[in-house]
């Protein structure tokens, strides 16, 4: 019988996958718990999507798949708000959810396997080039990143997914996939 985590959620518009960084600003009650919670356990939250088009109280708001994540670094903002780096762990898949009174989404999840590494091959590096530049002309993304992994097609494909502005339901499709390939044969149909 398949164990499931329970992990609160933190629905975005904005995505993070597993080795990807993104920074948050946390003003919220409801999130400054959650802050509070994982720093203390030293546990995961989910960063997850929602569906713009369903209400907040739809059971469809919530997207299935999201990443567990994990804070790396905390500061105090100059608008007194507490700011949060988080580092993507794994991809996970939530089954079930519920709110609590303070309006916090605790998910009952499963990890998912990461996506196998594979190196990219010379009909993709159009991908790890046009990455290349967008980093250079918004070096705040790629300054996230002490080591990057240009020549590993899932850390590239990641990356692409992170930063696309996709539909909702497609970026949901991509992310759920077993392996990067059907990712990037997509990707390059965009990019190319």
């Amino acid at each position: 019988m398949t164990q499931y985590e329970e992990l609160p959620l933190f629905p975005l518009t904005a995505h993070v996958l597993p080795q990807g960084k993104l920074c948050l600003r946390i003003f919220e009650p409801r999130y400054t718990r959650l802050v509070k919670r994982c720093m203390s356990e030293q546990s995961d939250f989910v960063i997850c999507m929602f569906d713009p088009n369903e209400g907040k109280d739809s059971e469809n708001y919530i997207l299935p798949y999201g990443t567990a994540v994990k804070i790396i670094d905390f500061e105090m903002l100059d608008d007194g708000f507490l700011g949060i780096t988080v580092e993507g762990v794994s991809r996970i898949c939530i089954k079930q959810r519920h709110r609590e009174a303070d309006g916090l989404h605790i998910g009952s999840v499963e990890r998912l396997d990461d996506w196998p590494t594979a190196t990219v091959s010379d009909d993709k590096t159009v991908l790890k080039d046009r990455l290349k530049e967008i980093y250079q002309v918004y070096p705040e993304l790629g300054s996230l990143y002490k080591a990057e992994a240009f020549d590993e097609l899932s850390w590239l494909c990641q990356r692409w997914l992170e930063i696309l502005p996709l539909d909702v339901h497609v970026k949901q499709n991509l992310i759920k996939q077993d392996n990067s390939l059907k990712v990037s044969e997509y990707l390059l149909q965009l990019v190319a």
